[in-house]
C-alpha cells in the first residue's frame, strides 16, 4: 500500500509540474490556448495571471516531491498537507472557473490523500 502511494504522490506531483509548464510557458501559444479553451487575446492578456497560477502550480509539485524524500513524520505530514490543498483548490476551481478541474487536480490528489492515509 505505501508504494502504491508514493507513486500516485510523484504522479500528482509530475501533473502539477506539467501545469506549470502548461501556465508560465505554454499559455500563449496554440497548445495553451488548445488546452485550456482560450482565444488569443484573450491568452496574450492573461499571461502574467497564468504564470502566475502556474508557479503556485510548481510550489505544490515541489512539496509533494519533497514529501518523497522527506523522512518520517514530515513525509507524511507534507504529504497530507500539499494533497488536501490540492483538493481544495480543485473544488474551488471546479465550482468557479471549469467543472474539469475537479477530475484533472482535485481527483489524483484525492485518490493519493486515501492511499496515503491507508499506507499510514
Amino acid at each position: 500500500m505505501h508504494i502504491a502511494a508514493q507513486v500516485l504522490v510523484a504522479l500528482v506531483a509530475l501533473i502539477h509540474a506539467y501545469f506549470l509548464v502548461l501556465e508560465m510557458f505554454l499559455w500563449d501559444t496554440a497548445r495553451g490556448r488548445k488546452v485550456f479553451g482560450t482565444t488569443p487575446a484573450f491568452s496574450r492578456e492573461s499571461a502574467p495571471l497564468a504564470a502566475n497560477q502556474g508557479l503556485y502550480n510548481g510550489f505544490m509539485a515541489a512539496g509533494l516531491v519533497w514529501s518523497l524524500i522527506a523522512g518520517d513524520p514530515v513525509a507524511y505530514q507534507a504529504q497530507i498537507f500539499f494533497l488536501g490543498c490540492l483538493i481544495v483548490a480543485g473544488v474551488y476551481g471546479a465550482a468557479t472557473v471549469n467543472r474539469k478541474i475537479l477530475l484533472v487536480q482535485a481527483t489524483p490528489a484525492a485518490a493519493a490523500l486515501v492511499l496515503v492515509l491507508l499506507a499510514g
